[in-house]
């Protein structure tokens, strides 16, 4: 309960932090089946509330669908969560390139590639950085 008090978690995650406390594994199961049934763990508020946490951090998609992937969550959830998100993905990539960049053009290729570079290792996919990166704002 003080797991959950602070923020949502997956079922994978929470698993693993109560194994690293030392509980029982079938005191475990017996746990989260109970906290899941009392609507106190929840994948889908646990989904939604991360995918806001890490877009408002300035991180896309891509990476986001893969931090959740190395937490446990089915890769199927992760896809409906970030569609349901009603997140402008573009425009969340705008303000990242904005605050880092300050909306600056790249001048020229090594300017380009680093913008580039950090885009696309925030989670933001090459069609998207180049649209941008080329001053299409569409």
């Amino acid at each position: 309960m003080d797991l959950l008090a602070r923020r949502e978690h997956g079922r994978v995650e929470l698993t693993r932090k109560l194994r690293k406390r030392g509980a029982p594994e079938d005191m475990i199961d017996v746990a989260l089946q109970r906290l899941s049934e009392e609507g106190l763990l929840s994948e889908a508020r646990y989904l939604e509330s991360f995918v806001a946490y890490r877009a408002r951090a300035g991180y896309g998609p891509l990476r986001i669908r893969e931090e959740l992937g190395q937490r446990g969550l089915a890769r199927g959830d992760i896809d409906q969560a970030l569609r349901e998100s009603g997140i402008d993905w573009f425009e969340q990539l705008r303000e990242t390139w904005q605050r880092k960049f300050a909306g600056r053009l790249p001048g020229d290729a090594r300017e380009r590639a680093q913008q580039g570079r950090f885009l696309a290792y925030r989670g933001y996919s090459l069609d998207m950085i180049g649209r941008l990166l080329r001053g299409c704002d569409e």
